[in-house]
């Protein structure tokens, strides 16, 4: 009788090293199949389709052909699969961008930014896509057609609604439809074929949208449609965010100069996240603060080959981009506050009692004590940890930013957080804040950025109650209006 509890705990822990033994097996060959996956899309976008083979395939994702066939019978399964799963993913991402999309002109830039940018994304995916629209192969092109056809669907109903609200001209669905994916396609296969840079690649999409616009627009010199036109915008953000940030004031009609201040790079060691990752002891709460955050999270995760239990701990995402950067990363988010601040997360968590909880709040290394400090009043045990630090962008990365804004007459800078404003300043070596501000406005993502600008006595003109980008255009379209009355 003694021993049949020790014997029962050896069993537990025995099924228990399996379990974690056969996750690691799981994220392996998951991994493993991708890189096959991969490594095929490769070969068919450079190879027709009855030219590839299955040892190509093998030799070129390092496997052994009987490996390969472990994952995929034949060739016809395989690309089968990198058509259907790219294609799921497609519409999927489409989709989810007009699921955050209220007027009907962002609906439109967000059906085309969200096909361009995943196309522009997954190269070979889209050639083999390209190559085969054409083509009258039935057993090849069903599932395309059918993900063309739901692709077309959600732009008709795009156009449709415009033209209830009588924005875009009353044109034929089905030709409107035709009209914008064939100029989409053809702009993504411009782009790959002459290796645009990211710049370029901003560039050319927003030209597209401005194009799209102007062929099915109603009236095109309507301010209520463009309500930004002649607004020249600095923007300062991270180098990572700043494109995808811009084209919330591009398509209100703003020209943007695109001025990171930031580059995010690598904590200076793992080493504490790294503990509280391998730690037994169960983590109550993650709090995500920004979409860098997460990425960071995940990508350590990667290295580390090391899954994380979602289900026994509640995920906070500050803000929505935040939300989304956690769905895309398969997180399952629990709670995201009405307030995307450190001040949300408080108000949102104090309906929990976080007596001994321990809460994990990955972060930048140069974090803001609040969010930390309002949770230990709460009786939480608070981890922080640097995941990611911030430092001044290289020179090469801000060039073309320097002549652009020595070229233009800004009407407004825009600081996302008290960074971006202190590395602003030091990158254009101002002394005198108040001066250098003169005579134009200046915008501020939330409180906190706004406390540090002010700080150097510089007048904040613009703050939305909604601490995002969308909620900072949003205000701005309030305030000129307003202003130019």
């Amino acid at each position: 009788m003694i021993h049949q509890p020790a014997k029962y705990f050896q069993n537990a822990i025995g099924k228990s090293t399996e379990f974690g033994v056969s996750k690691s097996r799981a994220v392996l060959k998951r991994q493993r199949k991708e890189i096959i996956i991969d490594k095929a899309a490769e070969l068919f976008a450079r190879r027709d389709y009855y030219e590839v083979m299955m040892d190509d395939v093998a030799h070129l994702s390092k496997v052994a052909k009987g490996t390969l066939y472990n994952y995929f019978d034949s060739k016809e399964k395989l690309y089968e699969e990198i058509i259907n799963s790219n294609l799921e993913n497609l519409v999927a991402s489409v989709k989810s961008g007009l699921n955050n999309e209220s007027f009907i002109i962002e609906y439109l830039y967000s059906y085309v930014s969200s096909l361009f940018q995943f196309l522009i994304s997954h190269k070979n995916f889209f050639k083999i896509y390209y190559s085969h629209l054409s083509k009258d192969d039935e057993f090849i092109n069903s599932a395309i057609k059918l993900k063309t056809e739901e692709l077309s669907s959600l732009l008709s109903d795009i156009i449709y609604k415009g033209k209830r609200e009588r924005l875009f001209r009353d044109v034929e669905e089905d030709f409107a439809v035709r009209l914008i994916i064939g100029n989409i396609f053809n702009s993504v296969k411009r782009s790959i074929e002459n290796n645009f840079s990211d710049e370029q690649l901003f560039s050319e999409r927003e030209n597209l949208f401005d194009f799209i616009l102007h062929a099915i627009y109603a009236g095109f010199e309507n301010s209520m449609i463009r309500p930004l036109r002649n607004k020249t915008i600095v923007l300062t953000r991270t180098v990572e965010q700043s494109a995808e940030s811009a084209s919330a004031f591009s398509e209100l009609g703003a020209k943007v100069i695109i001025f990171p201040t930031l580059e995010i790079v690598p904590p200076t060691s793992w080493k504490s996240f790294d503990e509280i990752i391998f730690s037994k002891n169960k983590i109550d709460f993650l709090i995500f603060t920004s979409a860098h955050t997460v990425t960071m999270f995940v990508h350590r995760l990667q290295e580390l080959q090391k899954e994380f239990d979602y289900s026994k701990t509640k995920v906070v995402a500050i803000g929505s981009k935040t939300s989304q950067v956690c769905e895309q990363c398969k997180i399952p988010v629990n709670i995201i506050p009405k307030k995307f601040s450190g001040e949300g997360v408080v108000e949102a968590l104090s309906k929990f009692n976080l007596k001994d909880k321990i809460v994990f709040i990955p972060r930048s290394a140069i974090g803001r004590a609040e969010l930390p400090k309002g949770l230990e009043e709460l009786g939480a045990v608070i981890k922080t940890v640097p995941v990611y630090n911030v430092s001044l962008p290289r020179k090469s990365v801000i060039e073309e930013s320097l002549k652009q804004l020595k070229e233009s007459k800004p009407d407004v800078y825009v600081f996302t957080s008290p960074s971006t404003f202190e590395n602003f300043l030091t990158i254009m070596k101002v002394d005198n804040p108040v001066l250098y501000f003169k005579g134009v406005d200046v915008a501020a993502i939330g409180p906190t950025t706004k406390s540090a600008i002010e700080s150097k006595k510089v007048k904040v003109s613009i703050m939305p109650s909604e601490y995002t980008i969308k909620g900072l255009a949003n205000k701005m379209i309030e305030y000129y209006r307003t202003k130019e009355k």
